[in-house]
């Protein structure tokens, strides 16, 4: 069964008064194209199966309907009444943060339980009486087996970013947790894909949804371009540094930890603001990195796929893949941190020779068709693509230009390095060299 033609305005949704007026003074005052396709069926009770992008306003879409569904009821010690799954901390955080004054308003308490915080504060928070539980599959399994928590109360269940929980392997315990929450209760399952996975998780726990898709499957908009950046591989870490050093700020992943912290000391000794953000890190840090990029007090974030996961940042038009993604969904998830909410943004991935075959194939996958440009550093292509800059203080290192650990071609998937690129990387060795010999 399809949506019923969009409400123009949250006038017309019929949402309380009360709620109206706080969104209005939080600057929320046209619903997104999927608050508007499935408020109306979610505020009527019915279960919901939702196909949109990151970023396309989801959040409140579930949100303001469970908030008003809930209003007035209270809930008892460790049985909340509302259960919103998700697949990472920050993206729990983000649920929560964009709740919290819509749930002041109609008074109702929420909480927040993951992994890496202090399990005794989300105990306490639980014994006194949560309406609404924002969780991640694994802290909340955890819970529910100390019997800190327990899902028979559930009446309205969430599955926020369900293709990612199937991809980071939370399939298992999510269809367990369903499983302890009763069935004639309300269903919202929110995906950018609707592929294996998440089709068994709408059969096997969804009734008679609704269904509203404001996407193509893709998850790729209007308003975002796709650059592929041709780089020699000796080129690579020139070309990464000076984008990193342009006006505004970026988003860049590369695949590995190491090569993160590398890459980030590297653009913090070239005087460019940068910080690191990956799995090894623990969350209170993950949080205040996050927090300053948010504020600007850094300009540069450099990752691996958790911040792919779900991550909100206003206003970014940048998002640079110094190591292109393994495929196309991590592709789309990354891409998605930016042209959020209808704003526009650019992706630039930076490719080496031998990765061209497995990033052309990627793009394919991703229905992706990007603008292809041949780069060097310096050039004034890469400024005029990407706003790439001399960084404030250029570092000398023994290796001039090459690729470093952790960042560069991946074997087992881009390939080894071939011979071409090992004497383009020795060429340029040796004329790192002899610059810093002439400089003495």
């Amino acid at each position: 069964m399809n949506a019923k033609s969009p409400a123009a305005s949250f006038d017309q949704l019929g949402l309380p008064p009360e709620l109206v007026e706080t969104m209005t003074g939080l600057g929320v005052t046209e619903p997104f194209p999927i608050q508007a396709a499935t408020l109306p069926d979610a505020l009527a009770g019915r279960d919901v199966l939702g196909r949109a992008r990151t970023g396309s306003g989801k959040t409140l879409a579930f949100g303001l309907a469970l908030l008003v569904r809930l209003a007035g009821r209270r809930a008892e010690s460790k049985r909340p009444l509302a259960l919103v799954l998700v697949p990472t901390r920050e993206l729990a955080q983000q649920v929560s943060d964009a709740l919290e004054p819509y749930a002041r308003t109609m008074g109702v308490r929420l909480a927040t339980v993951v992994g890496g915080l202090s399990i005794n504060r989300q105990q306490a928070q639980l014994r006194t009486g949560v309406e609404v539980l924002v969780a991640t599959p694994g802290r909340l399994t955890d819970l529910v087996s100390r019997r800190d928590c327990v899902l028979n109360h559930v009446r309205i269940t969430v599955l926020d970013e369900a293709d990612q929980m199937c991809d980071l392997g939370f399939l298992p315990q999510v269809s367990e947790l369903l499983g302890q929450i009763p069935t004639d209760g309300q269903r919202l399952l929110f995906s950018a894909t609707l592929d294996r996975d998440v089709d068994q998780l709408v059969k096997d726990h969804l009734h008679d949804p609704v269904h509203a898709s404001v996407d193509r499957a893709s998850g790729s908009v209007a308003t975002m371009e796709h650059h592929v950046l041709n780089i020699h591989a000796a080129d690579k870490y020139a070309t990464a540094t000076e984008i990193a050093a342009r006006d505004g700020r970026v988003l860049m992943f590369l695949d590995t930890k190491a090569g993160v912290d590398q890459f980030t000391r590297h653009l913090r000794a070239s005087g460019v603001r940068a910080s690191a953000l990956h799995s090894g890190k623990s969350q209170p840090q993950r949080t205040h990195t996050l927090g300053q990029f948010k504020d600007g007090e850094i300009t540069v974030l450099v990752a691996t796929n958790v911040a792919a996961r779900g991550i909100h940042i206003d206003a970014l038009d940048l998002v640079v893949n110094v190591d292109p993604p393994a495929d196309a969904k991590d592709y789309l998830h990354r891409s998605g941190r930016t042209a959020r909410a209808g704003e526009s943004g650019s992706v630039v991935t930076l490719v080496t020779p031998n990765q061209r075959r497995d990033v052309n194939r990627m793009m394919s996958d991703a229905g992706i068709r990007p603008i292809i440009t041949q780069v060097r550093s310096g050039e004034e292509k890469l400024t005029a693509i990407t706003g790439a800059k001399r960084p404030p203080t250029e570092t000398k290192t023994s290796t001039g230009n090459a690729p470093f650990r952790g960042m560069g071609t991946r074997p087992g998937r881009a390939g080894k390095e071939t011979r071409k690129t090992a004497e383009a990387r020795k060429a340029a060795e040796a004329r790192a060299a002899a610059r810093v010999r002439k400089s003495r």
